[in-house]
């Protein structure tokens, strides 16, 4: 059984594991000549409702980046405005050790390998072609491509491409694999009937900021400097991504996050302006370069699913990330990935699928975004563990839990202990 991912950032990645786990020949095929996408210029986990889905996914078996995640963080048990308990791993170094450990598990890993379109026999996908003219055959297919480019993306619905993380002009455009199977993409939407959103967070040279700021950095994982009244932009909140972050502190602050880098929790801010600031005078972007401006236009193409995964109207593909739904975060898309892989081995051995129940925060985030794709108003919103209206839900359903045992324990009930390491092949 041969299972081919397309996508190599976090989702697809968890969704190779639990493939590989189950018992497949697993390929990942990602067009930059880097995994984890986005994953190298984030940086947080654990924070908030991120704490019980990261213990979640290790209790049914798909801990697996998440033990890399904790392994490799530079702060744990860190609080910053409205978020709780969060751990800060080093992106400078997370992308090493995940490949490092799909090798060890034998998953066959191509980089710089642009899927660019599709065969299909009915509503079946057969196989891919890559950019440099090749064709690969698959038996289940798994789309995770992100949301994120092409370029004209950034300036059509942005303030200009920003030569973010995924470098669209160097690699090439993503493709929405499940489009060129017949399906049409669901799209976010913003306020004033504009699509997408920008990325959360830019990323600083922590060598361009002032002594003082780094020693804090690294000490404590967070600074927090206030913004000049005058400065302060509370319209730029509405445009975020990441809503767990439109608070108002992160308007009237700069709010700095030791991830390796300094990780300036705004999508974009006008370098003029961020130098008036005590100890950033010299302060330079990292990654977006063209920070001062904006950052990564996202959520333009969302693939229609069923609560397992499974793309709809077409038989043999799954999707998971952002691909599958106003999913924000690493941990998002760990979950989502974990459960696409599992359930594409089933497939293709015709077991019935796995659907995580709703007493699973996983299991409610997926249903529970399903849902609201389907309106408009649910399609203004972005779905995560960590804030904004999601992480309140998971707060008054009683599933939000920093009790580790109490999370194994309600795992342990439903008879899914360690059910993504279960090999079925």
């Amino acid at each position: 059984m041969k299972i081919v991912v397309i996508g190599g950032g976090w989702a697809g990645c968890a969704a190779a594991i639990t493939a590989k786990k189950a018992g497949a020949e697993v390929h990942i095929f990602e067009k930059t000549d880097l995994l984890l996408g986005l994953g190298n210029v984030g940086g947080i986990m654990r924070n908030n409702g991120r704490y019980t889905a990261s213990e979640e996914l290790i209790a049914l078996g798909a801990g697996d980046l998440i033990h890399i995640t904790d392994r490799v963080s530079r702060h744990r048990n860190i609080d910053f405005p409205g978020h709780k308990h969060a751990s800060l791993y080093d992106v400078n170094k997370i992308e090493g050790e995940v490949l490092k450990y799909l090798k060890e598990l034998d998953i066959n890993v191509h980089t710089v390998a642009r899927v660019t379109d599709i065969s299909m026999a009915g509503k079946k996908i057969t196989g891919i072609y890559l950019a440099d003219g090749s064709y690969v055959e698959g038996d289940v297919f798994i789309e995770t491509t992100g949301s994120t480019g092409p370029m004209g993306n950034c300036l059509r619905y942005g303030n200009g491409c920003s030569m973010c993380i995924l470098r669209c002009p160097a690699f090439g455009p993503r493709i929405s694999i499940s489009e060129r199977a017949g399906v049409s993409d669901i799209q976010g939407e913003r306020n004033g009937d504009e699509l997408g959103a920008f990325s959360g967070s830019c990323k600083l040279a922590k060598e361009s900021l002032s002594k003082e700021i780094v020693e804090q950095l690294d000490e404590t994982g967070v600074v927090i400097l206030q913004v000049p009244e005058e400065d302060i932009n509370y319209g730029k909140l509405e445009a975020k991504v990441c809503q767990q972050y439109a608070l108002k502190e992160f308007a009237e602050n700069i709010i700095l996050l030791d991830t390796g880098h300094a990780k300036l929790m705004t999508s974009y801010y006008p370098l003029e302006k961020l130098r008036k600031i005590k100890g950033l005078e010299g302060a330079k972007y990292v990654d977006p370069y063209a920070g001062s401006k904006g950052n990564s236009i996202r959520y333009l193409s969302v693939a229609p699913r069923t609560d397992d995964m499974k793309v709809i109207g077409v038989d043999n593909l799954f999707c998971a990330g952002e691909k599958a739904g106003l999913f924000v975060g690493h941990t998002e898309a760990i979950s989502t990935g974990s459960l696409a892989g599992h359930n594409a081995v089933r497939f293709a051995l015709g077991m019935p699928a796995l659907i995580l129940p709703r007493s699973v925060a996983i299991g409610d985030l997926i249903s529970y975004a399903n849902e609201k794709s389907v309106t408009r108003e649910g399609r203004k919103g972005r779905f995560t563990f960590a804030g904004s209206d999601y992480f309140k839900r998971m707060q008054a359903e009683g599933l939000y839990t920093i009790d580790k045992d109490e999370i194994a324990r309600r795992i342990d009930k439903l008879n899914l202990t360690d059910v993504f390491g279960m090999k079925l092949v």
